[in-house]
């Protein structure tokens, strides 16, 4: 019995396309798929905490062999199997491109695919959490600070390049000839400012919070609001006419708790009768990096988180503040697609087209600014503007920079930083996109996070079982599910005393994907 492969050259390689005989018989030789990558999104791990995901492959002739360019410090891809493992740095955290190569094992030439996937890493600090915090209205965190030290509220950017358009900008129309304000005060002075409470999630029940002017860009979960939470502007109970009518400020309330180191944020908040209702509704993980999708609002106009960028009496009390100071104008440039951002905004509310100023836009004030005079509170504050600098977060007043009220505030010292530093006294930090950025239009589009499982150890059950929701998700930033708020790692643990469907929604900077799971309770 004889077997004949007719093969035809074609180029540098070659490739079957004759006719197989077995004992006489014609065979139609088959031609193997295509090599690809099938791979679309990588695992999101912890840097410090042991990871692992596959890359894999099909079509081409097996057996593969891999190759990574652009994984962190840590981690390493198996040849044959193409499993990336190991334990990412400390300092690997972030998101970045991973370059992956495979190659198949056809013969006389093998063929080659290539593709770029996104590896995100969040930060893991051994040893941190959220219950050193005090509890209570404006409370001290005690040198707990938001997010990782590469996030960009908490980044050195003291010897940040200039941008090339910082005379230019500082010198325009917007923002010419401003000076700073502070935005606020002590009880006795007013008591205005942006409020916060800290909670703890195990003795304060979640209580769903009705959202309804941007619901598509909200993150809508239950939160851990009590019913003595500050609002911004102290509005009464079931107020007529809303925001912005009857009370000054956006109305935010910002609850941070200390349980589980989540933050939820709310912005136009309406108590009425024992229920909550917000216009947006976002919920931040203190402890990881973390992307909203490009266009996104949050409860702040940049669509950046409101208070990692407050003026705090503890930090200020404890000599230094380790992050960016939020701040507003009362224009930002505008297009047809509602305006520009630049990092680390994603969302921009343009309300101008002839200013230059960008949502996202960083100052510094500039090195050589004299702070001696000053007291050490205002020596503290000027000492963070030169470190970690401030970012336009918002249409508002002229160069109004915001903090927490606190009754321990100094008003007439605060004051002092008023109408002695000028815009001209900061410089514009270099800006990614370039200026004017990105809009709608124009932000980075990629892939969402892919939802691989979510399911439930046990369904149906009895009321008040312990139920074990589990997920596996690639390419997150941050998760929450619509009844339990925030969450993280890969499963949490449920008591439903009712039939309950939870929805999870994982979102990354190019969009959100949601899947639910239903655990029924005889």
């Amino acid at each position: 019995m004889r077997n004949l492969a007719i093969y035809l050259a074609c180029g540098a390689g070659a490739f079957i396309v004759g006719l197989v005989f077995d004992g006489g018989a014609p065979v139609i030789a088959a031609t193997p798929a295509a090599l690809t990558i099938s791979t679309t999104a990588l695992h999101t791990g912890r840097a410090g905490v042991a990871y692992s995901t596959t890359v894999a492959a099909t079509g081409g002739v097996k057996p593969y062999s891999f190759s990574a360019t652009g994984l962190p410090a840590g981690l390493t891809i198996n040849k044959s199997t193409g499993i990336v493992s190991g334990t990412p740095g400390a300092g690997s955290f972030g998101v970045r491109t991973v370059s992956f190569k495979v190659t198949d094992s056809a013969k006389p030439t093998a063929h080659t695919a290539a593709a770029k996937l996104t590896l995100s890493l969040y930060n893991s600090v051994a040893g941190e959490a959220c219950g050193g915090l005090n509890l209570g209205n404006n409370a001290s965190f005690h040198g707990f600070v938001p997010f990782a030290s590469t996030d960009a509220w908490d980044t050195d950017i003291s010897d940040a390049p200039v941008d090339p358009k910082s005379d230019a900008i500082t010198s325009a129309a917007g923002i010419a000839g401003n000076h700073l304000h502070h935005d606020w005060s002590s009880v006795a002075d007013g008591n205005y400012g942006i409020p916060y409470t800290v909670v703890d999630s195990s003795v304060q029940p979640l209580v769903p919070i009705h959202i309804s002017a941007y619901p598509g860009e909200s993150d809508i979960a239950m939160a851990p609001f009590p019913l003595t939470a500050p609002i911004e502007g102290f509005p009464g109970d079931c107020a007529a006419g809303g925001w912005p009518d009857t009370y000054q400020g956006d109305a935010h309330v910002l609850v941070v708790d200390r349980n589980t180191c989540f933050l939820y944020e709310t912005f136009n908040t309406h108590r009425c009768k024992g229920a909550w209702n917000a216009d947006q509704e976002t919920v931040w993980d203190l402890k990881q990096f973390e992307h909203r999708p490009s266009s996104w609002t949050s409860a702040d106009a940049a669509g950046l988180a409101i208070l990692p960028g407050l003026v705090r009496y503890d930090e200020v009390a404890s000599g230094a503040i380790r992050h960016a100071i939020r701040f507003t104008l009362p224009h930002t440039k505008n297009d047809a697609n509602d305006g520009y951002f630049v990092e680390p905004a994603s969302h921009a509310a343009g309300t101008d087209w002839g200013v230059s100023n960008i949502m996202g836009m960083r100052i510094r004030l500039k090195a050589d600014f004299d702070i001696s005079g000053y007291s050490k509170t205002n020596q503290v504050i000027l000492t963070a503007m030169k470190k970690y600098g401030m970012i336009l977060a918002d249409n508002g007043s002229y160069f109004y920079f915001q903090g927490a009220p606190d009754p321990r505030w100094n008003d007439d010292d605060l004051s002092t930083l008023d109408h002695s530093v000028y815009s001209s006294d900061f410089e514009v930090v270099e800006m990614t996109p370039a200026w004017p950025g990105w809009d709608s239009a124009t932000a980075p589009a990629g892939v969402t996070p892919r939802i691989k499982s979510f399911s439930a150890s046990a369904t149906p059950v009895k009321a008040g079982a312990t139920v074990v929701l589990a997920w596996d998700i690639t390419g997150e930033s941050y998760l929450f599910i619509d009844k339990l708020g925030g969450v993280r790692g890969s499963n949490v643990v449920v008591r439903p005393t009712a039939t309950t469907t939870y929805t999870l929604n994982a979102t990354n900077q190019f969009g959100r994907t949601k899947k639910t799971v239903t655990v029924t309770v005889n």
